[in-house]
Parts: C-alpha cells; sequence; structure tokens
C-alpha cells in the first residue's frame, strides 16, 4: 500500500490567473518558493525549487502541463535511504466555478506505509496546504503570508 492524500481550496480569481500564478516562476516566487524557482512549470522540464527552511534545492520534475487545468508534478520520495530514486506524484487540477472562482485540488501519492513514510506524507500536506493558504492570500490581497515565516 502507497499513502496519499487530497487537499483543495476556493480562491477568488479567474482559473487563468490562478493557474498562471502556480506556473510562473516570479509570481511562484512571491508567495511559495521563498528563495525562488528556476523556471516555469512546462512540461517535460525539470525546474529547482528553492526555500528558505528547506536545505538544497528541490528538483521538481514537469510531466504534465494542460493550461488552466492540470500540472502534474514529480520529485523525491524522502521516506527512505539515499539509494533509492522513487518519486511521488502531484497533480494540482484547476476547476472554474460558476461564480468566478476557482478551486484548486492537490493531490500527493507514492509513499511506503512506514513510520518515515507517514511522516513525510504529513508534512508534504502541510507544505501544499500552505501553499494554498499562501496563493490565496496573495492572489487575492497581495499578501505574503511566508515573509518571515521560517525567521
Amino acid at each position: 500500500m502507497t499513502l496519499s492524500f487530497k487537499i483543495a481550496g476556493r480562491i477568488d480569481r479567474p482559473v487563468s490567473e490562478v493557474f498562471e500564478a502556480v506556473v510562473n516562476p516570479d509570481t511562484l516566487s512571491n508567495y511559495f518558493t521563498t528563495a525562488g524557482s528556476s523556471g516555469p512549470l512546462e512540461t517535460g522540464k525539470t525546474v529547482q525549487w528553492n526555500f528558505e527552511d528547506f536545505p538544497g534545492p528541490v528538483n521538481v520534475r514537469v510531466s504534465e502541463v494542460v493550461r488552466d487545468q492540470k500540472i502534474v508534478l514529480h520529485w523525491a520520495a524522502r521516506d527512505a535511504d539515499e539509494n533509492d530514486d522513487r518519486e511521488t506524484t502531484i497533480s494540482m487540477v484547476f476547476e472554474p466555478l460558476e461564480d468566478g472562482r476557482t478551486l484548486v485540488s492537490i493531490s500527493e501519492e507514492g509513499w511506503r506505509d512506514t513510520p518515515r513514510g507517514r511522516d513525510t506524507s504529513y508534512e508534504n500536506c502541510e507544505g501544499w496546504t500552505q501553499l494554498l493558504c499562501s496563493l490565496k492570500a496573495f492572489i487575492e490581497h497581495g499578501v505574503d503570508l511566508r515573509r518571515d515565516y521560517y525567521k
């Protein structure tokens, strides 16, 4: 059995604006990748995300981008030894709502059902929840929730 989770939230902006705020590295760095991103999220590319609170760059492999609909990412599972090259899969789905808002759903799967796998999945669930909250605050109100959060 592998572990997984799914979270979702509504953002009071059109789907195209919300989607762009995630794929564009300049915008993403305003509310999530606190130390920058090496490039836009594009199918077939690998980008590096940098965080003030996480050592070294995080390699993010982008396997699918469907404009204004879906982004599929992969990165190291981090639940086993250093020689294990397994990845988890992250899916972000963007759905336009009738009232003009966007429903963003984020799921991640692929950890082993072990104590380390559970810990890592919980940490990532926390991180994606924080991304969703920070995205909402930034895109709706121009507020950076992560500024000085870890200092």
